[in-house]
């Protein structure tokens, strides 16, 4: 493939996301691939080195703001007909509801899911302090008072202690797939706005 080719390919496949965005990631890659030809490599093995275009496409897709790519897909570039203003004032009303009923679905959903990551976190928490108490007072009034009495709180303590290691690394991986699930929930959007027309191409 050459450079022209590939530049025009990338540009096709970001035809979505704001020009700017477009127009540095284009300017990007192709002083990126002038500097591999400058070093002596053939055109074609310098944009072969770049990688492939799709896989390029996805990490800008990922970097670029959400924001941003809502903003342009919903950018009007042209002057709107009459009628086509009367029909989005008759349909706001409607339109609005649905979106925002849309969004508080979505966004209950997603605080549920962190909800729970955030519960198991607090559970790690009172074991932490019921073993840290249950191993030091236990352990400390054994000594001075009734041995079976603190010898049962101490041995809560060590237990406490043990459901804590175990809980923390279902904690911890619950943690990290959550976020894993939140940047690719956020990707999944990004893509839905910013390839709906690169898929056609």
């Amino acid at each position: 493939m050459s450079k022209q080719e590939f530049i025009e390919k990338l540009r096709v496949k970001l035809s979505n996301l704001p020009q700017k965005e477009v127009d540095d990631r284009i300017a990007f890659y192709s002083e990126m691939i002038d500097d591999k030809i400058e070093d002596g490599i053939l055109e074609e093995d310098a944009v072969k080195s770049i990688g492939d275009v799709d896989d390029i496409t996805s990490q800008i897709i990922t970097e670029i703001p959400l924001s941003k790519i809502v903003k342009e897909k919903l950018k009007i570039n042209r002057k709107l007909e009459f009628w086509e203003i009367a029909l989005m004032i008759l349909c706001a009303p409607i339109l609005i509801s649905v979106i925002v009923g849309l969004f508080v679905v979505i966004f209950s959903i997603y605080i549920s899911l962190w909800s729970v990551v955030v519960s198991l976190w607090a559970g790690f928490v009172s074991l932490c302090v019921g073993a840290v108490y249950g191993i030091l007072v236990g352990g400390a009034l054994m000594i001075f008072g009734d041995t079976f009495v603190n010898f049962v709180i101490f041995s809560l303590g060590i237990l406490a202690a043990g459901l804590a290691i175990f809980l923390y690394f279902g904690c911890k991986y619950t943690t990290k797939g959550m976020v894993y699930i939140t940047k690719k929930l956020i990707y999944l959007i990004k893509i839905a706005f910013a390839k709906k027309e690169a898929t056609n191409a």
